[in-house]
């Protein structure tokens, strides 16, 4: 990653603000990606968890996905927990949310250019630090393609969500 890369990040998402949530197995990579995030000049907003005290992943989860979710595109959130697993669930009750657990650059990147997914799942007990921040930096970087075939399968879930809710 060069510097300038990291630069165009920040100015292409200056507006968009980072929803962090974790449970107490995700706490400590939460806080280091929150670091990394500020450092880089993104907005990030912490809806916990705010220490290792053993906790309950859906009440950090919920909270910061219903915040993206109303959020009209202005917000994306990262979830974190020992696998990444449980929050993806939780993150995707929530309508307009298409979360996605990713642990290599190619689901990272397949999950905004097909799914436009608003929220990532990262398990701690999965990934390091150090993975973990690359995939979040390709997430954010990456666009949604657009293209006919991958919108029509959203608008499809978008449809079937708010009938069977």
């Amino acid at each position: 990653m060069t510097k300038s890369s990291s630069t165009s990040r920040v100015v292409d998402l200056q507006d968009m603000i980072i929803a962090l949530a974790a449970d107490h197995a995700g706490y400590a990579l939460k806080e280091e990606m929150k670091r990394f995030l500020q450092a880089l000049g993104y907005r990030v907003k912490d809806f916990g968890a705010y220490s290792k005290k053993p906790s309950d992943y859906p009440d950090f989860v919920l909270k910061a996905t219903r915040a993206v979710a109303r959020s009209n595109g202005k917000m994306r959130g990262i979830v974190f927990g020992g696998s990444g697993i449980g929050e993806a669930i939780a993150a995707n009750k929530v309508k307009g949310i298409r979360a996605a657990m990713v642990f290599n650059e190619y689901m990272a990147r397949v999950t905004r250019e097909h799914n436009d997914s608003n929220v990532l799942s990262l398990g701690s007990r999965i990934l390091t630090p150090t993975i973990a921040k690359e995939l979040v930096l390709i997430w954010l970087e990456t666009p949604f393609s657009g293209s006919e075939k991958h919108a029509r399968r959203i608008r499809k879930l978008a449809k079937f969500e708010t009938r069977n809710r």
